[in-house]
């Protein structure tokens, strides 16, 4: 739970899971529907799958025994990386075996001054080669763990406690600032700059900076560790539709579908949403998305029956989505093919309790405040809008048109 999601965030998420799951077995017993359902907005959903295959493995093939190698951990089980392997070896098992992550990346680097791409397989590997020569061979797991804190609360990526650091005296690169600050100091007395020290890398090196990246002074220790550049996110643009009904009670009931098992979001459930080509006109998103309601439905969906909501952006790790809202208002139940993903009808506290991704709490959360923004009555006027039964394709009460629709031509009555 703790890859790439902060402490705060997952300290609920693990109390629920294993208050629910407090052991291997109960894990393998559960379905996926149930782990996505807990693991719902924590975000990098492989993580909750791998480890509930973990668990069915442990208990199935391996008939119920850990693995206790760092090696075997990586080997049999899946979604157990080099790290993860490393942590629960030295931690529960005592294997005198390192760990790598971000906040030992950092230490490392600042310790020994690497300013290589850190992201480099190379490095990388030099990092672990460290990390297994420093792990204290009587309690790696309390050195492991001290070094990750070390890194998170002293060692940390802007502003850094080099005062308060233990192992300060070992930092090549809270030498060289110290370096430079005596040369500084010498330079206002006219004194010569001090010679190099015999561990002054010299010559081509795979973990020095590039010589087009010098040494920053006004960076400090902080010029370590060095990433390439990122990659910026590609823009991904799908057509959603809230489609909504009245349940039984009265109350609106929305029709969700479930992703497939793998890829983006695998298994979760969303709204009935369908990829979009970059630089769409409005009116052919609207067709593409009716013609795929209209697949899940099997009865003609009009595209201009689609009320416009709005965009909805939200930010994968390597994604930047925009959903492209509509909504459907229907009347009377709708048979869906069985034949397609499975789909059902769910009320907003069911749509809550489901697998169901952060992006598309935003989605619905978009609709309401639609909603709600269109049924407030208009300031200042004494008539009372008339109510209409709502229909296959009638949408809230008073439409907002997108800007492209509001700019286009008026057609002939």
């Amino acid at each position: 739970m703790l890859q790439q999601t902060q402490v705060a965030t997952v300290i609920d998420y693990y109390t629920r899971w294993m208050q629910k799951w407090p052991t291997l077995q109960a894990l393998a017993q559960a379905s996926l529907e149930e782990v996505n359902e807990l693991w719902a907005g924590l975000g990098y959903y492989s993580r909750g799958k791998r480890l509930q295959e973990a668990a069915r493995k442990v208990v199935s093939e391996l008939a119920g025994r850990m693995p206790r190698r760092a090696e075997e951990l990586q080997k049999l089980l899946p979604g157990v990386g080099r790290y993860t392997a490393g942590a629960i070896a030295s931690i529960s098992y005592g294997q005198a075996t390192g760990v790598v992550d971000g906040n030992v990346i950092r230490v490392l680097c600042r310790l020994r001054c690497i300013g290589a791409d850190s992201s480099s397989p190379a490095v990388i590997d030099r990092l672990w080669d460290m990390a297994n020569v420093l792990v204290d061979r009587n309690r790696p797991g309390d050195f492991n763990q001290a070094l990750m804190e070390l890194g998170a609360t002293v060692c940390v990526p802007k502003s850094p406690l080099c005062g308060e650091c233990p192992v300060k005296q070992h930092c090549q690169a809270w030498r060289r600032v110290e370096k430079e600050q005596a040369f500084a100091s010498q330079n206002l007395f006219g004194k010569a700059p001090p010679v190099p020290d015999v561990e002054d890398c010299v010559g081509d090196c795979p973990l020095c900076p590039p010589a087009t990246e010098p040494w920053d002074s006004s960076l400090g220790v902080t010029n370590f560790p060095r990433k390439a550049a990122k990659k910026p996110p590609r823009a991904m643009r799908t057509a959603t539709c809230v489609l909504e009904r009245r349940g039984c009670h009265g109350a609106p009931e929305y029709l969700i579908v479930q992703r497939p098992s793998s890829g983006l979001l695998a298994g979760l459930w969303e709204f009935p949403s369908v990829p979009l080509a970059q630089d769409l006109q409005e009116e052919k998103e609207r067709e593409e998305l009716a013609d795929h309601l209209q697949a899940w439905m099997g009865q003609p969906v009009a595209a201009k029956g689609l009320q416009f909501i709005g965009e909805v952006i939200h930010i994968f790790s390597h994604i930047h989505q925009t959903y492209v809202v509509y909504s459907l208002h229907l009347d009377g139940d709708v048979t869906l093919d069985p034949a397609l993903s499975p789909s059902r009808w769910v009320t907003e506290h069911e749509f809550h309790a489901s697998a169901v991704s952060t992006a598309m709490k935003k989605v619905l959360k978009a609709h309401e405040k639609q909603c709600r923004k269109e049924s407030r009555p208009v300031k200042g006027s004494k008539r009372k809008r008339e109510a209409k039964a709502p229909g296959v394709g009638s949408p809230c009460p008073g439409t907002q048109l997108s800007l492209r629709a509001f700019l286009r031509a008026p057609t002939a009555p």
